[in-house]
């Protein structure tokens, strides 16, 4: 198909925000262009893991926990909207790129209705592919390129890693040691739910013995400081833990 390129080189190289490699699951039935979708992505660096159908999808993202997904609207077991709905039942904030062979408007709608992030129509260039997942990875606060050097940024927050300085609109944010540890993990992993147990583990390095409301102190302490006068950005997942998700949409 001529539709379909290689890969365009020199684009600098994305990776999640800890430096390991971005996590992508293609969801396709056509094994030729399923082929050539994880080449393009996996040139990019990325590890990607391919599923025919629905219910395979389904359990790979359980295995893999993919930080994006290119999902095929019309599959042989259900359709892609389904498939959303189970992957968002887990894993709610990972980024989908909607592939689909229809152009009218109410399908893109019901795309982006559904939770995709965006969409591209059949045919498509792996380049389009390829630029519009970068985007939402990025626009996500998911991953970032070396060349960002140690600087973290989630919406409008930002931290620098070697000044140990923390701005959120460009105001400086004053922290504890400990609290600048707290919300580096917490920027390390935008979008994904941490528990008390995580977060004790790697901010504090051992385990409290039960005293796991340090954690909810410290929350506290970064809110006061952080969400002040702002569009909150931690947010209390019930039983579950917490979450840093950008406020900037």
């Amino acid at each position: 198909m001529d539709t379909f390129r290689p890969s365009p080189a020199g684009l600098p190289a994305l990776t999640r925000l800890d430096g390991t490699p971005v996590r992508v699951l293609v969801v396709d039935d056509d094994p030729d262009l399923a082929e050539v979708l994880c080449g393009a992505l996996r040139y990019q660096g990325w590890e990607v893991r391919a599923a025919g159908d629905g219910a395979s999808a389904i359990a790979a993202a359980r295995e893999v926990r993919p930080d994006a997904v290119v999902l095929d609207v019309m599959l042989p077991d259900t359709d892609g909207f389904a498939v959303l709905r189970e992957l968002h039942a887990t894993q709610p904030d990972v980024c989908v790129l909607f592939l689909t062979a229809r152009d009218a408007v109410e399908d893109r709608v019901a795309g982006i209705t559904a939770g995709g992030d965006d969409y591209v129509t059949k045919p498509f260039s792996l380049e389009e592919v390829v630029a519009r997942m970068r985007g939402l990875l990025r626009r996500a606060g998911m991953a970032r390129q070396p060349a960002d050097g140690p600087r973290l940024t989630v919406g409008d927050l930002v931290m620098d890693e070697d000044a140990r300085e923390v701005t959120r609109a460009g105001e400086l944010i004053e922290l504890s040691p400990t609290e600048f540890e707290l919300l580096r993990f917490l920027m390390q992993n935008p979008r994904r739910v941490l528990s008390k147990a995580q977060i004790l583990d790697r901010v504090w390095s051992y385990d409290f013995g039960g005293q796991a409301h340090v954690v909810e102190l410290y929350i506290s302490y970064l809110r006061k400081k952080v969400d002040a006068g702002r569009e909150p950005m931690i947010h209390t997942v019930r039983g579950a833990g917490y979450v840093l998700k950008s406020a900037v949409r």
